[in-house]
């Protein structure tokens, strides 16, 4: 594969893409966001990134390249359930309306495509499948998450797979696939534990106590013996409520005895948090984010916040399951 990779962000196709052993060469990788760029040249020094607005993008451009792939994972933002759900009539969706409208004149054979859950029931989805069938590609649609694969994280996305006509995939495509079905090799889910790290400071990721008096009572833990974790956002370490799981070194039966001693205490109570404080409730940290995305060991950031860690990664996509997808897309009949 000749891979044109595009709102490329952190490197997350770049990796799905090693890991699934299918030969390709990244031609070149373009996203308009600075910060993640960096983080994908950090990982990825060799690898060719321009930071672009994709609007500016021609077809002669993307045809001069050479390339016979594209791998992208455009803004969610439009069609995410706790947004303002504007769909093709938000700007953050021009960037694809723009590919989707050149479509038809680039000499692409593989397409693959990554977004929000939610996605196939937009009006973007729509003008997609349109598109595809206009430029005589057969496609297959999915909505996956990675415990699926055994990874012990929730993350429903939708991803559409495309192969320019008169090649074929080695299954019959069909509606929207929400099984693993068509892959082999599919792992028993693991504990939380082996994705955790060892050798950092923990200090910085316990909860505050304005957030363990606030909010104590809707957190949802994770142990090491877990074996799952709710979706990680871009707001993570930030805010509580629906932005992902928080970890304790404690056991189920240590948790339980403080929230029923908690039951009976004011949360303006000093003891109220001097319980909660003996549980060590912490955010899982970046790194430990990354590897429940699947990114390998051998993924690193350079000198950024804490803050654009966890907005880059939220952002991002789970390797394994895209790892499979490729592996998907590079099989014929």
């Amino acid at each position: 594969m000749r891979v044109l990779e595009l709102f490329s962000g952190i490197g997350g196709m770049h990796f799905a893409l090693s890991e699934s052993n299918v030969t390709f060469e990244i031609v070149t990788a373009i996203d308009i966001n600075t910060t993640a760029n960096m983080v994908y040249e950090y990982n990825f020094p060799k690898t060719k990134v321009l930071n672009k607005n994709i609007q500016g993008l021609t077809v002669s451009f993307i045809n001069n390249l050479n390339v016979d792939t594209i791998l992208m994972s455009p803004p969610c933002q439009p069609f995410t359930r706790n947004g303002l759900k504007k769909d093709i009539e938000d700007s953050r969706s021009c960037a694809f309306l723009h590919l989707l409208d050149m479509l038809p004149q680039l000499n692409i054979q593989n397409i693959l495509l990554e977004n929000v859950k939610g996605f196939e029931v937009s009006n973007m989805r729509h003008l997609l499948v349109q598109q595809l069938e206009k430029s005589q590609f057969t496609y297959q649609e999915f909505i996956l998450s990675p415990h699926q694969f055994g990874i012990p994280n929730t993350r429903h996305r939708y991803y559409c797979l495309a192969k320019k006509l008169p090649a074929q995939f080695s299954f019959q495509p069909g509606q929207i696939d929400e099984t693993t079905s068509l892959f082999k090799n599919i792992n028993s889910l693991s504990p939380i534990s082996q994705f955790l790290e060892n050798d950092i400071d923990l200090v910085p990721y316990l909860l505050s106590e304005k957030i363990l008096k606030k909010y104590a009572i809707i957190l949802d833990i994770c142990f090491s013996y877990s074996t799952r974790s709710c979706c990680f956002t871009k707001a993570y370490g930030r805010y509580i409520e629906g932005t992902g799981s928080i970890f304790t070194d404690k056991s189920n039966k240590e948790v339980d005895q403080v929230y029923q001693k908690i039951k009976l205490i004011d949360s303006d109570c000093e003891t109220y948090v001097e319980e909660l404080k003996k549980l060590n409730l912490r955010y899982f940290a970046p790194i430990e984010v990354a590897h429940l995305m699947s990114f390998p060991n051998n993924f690193s950031f350079p000198n950024i916040s804490n803050k654009q860690k966890y907005m880059l990664l939220g952002n991002s996509i789970n390797v394994k399951v895209v790892s499979e997808l490729i592996k998907l897309l590079n099989t014929y009949l």
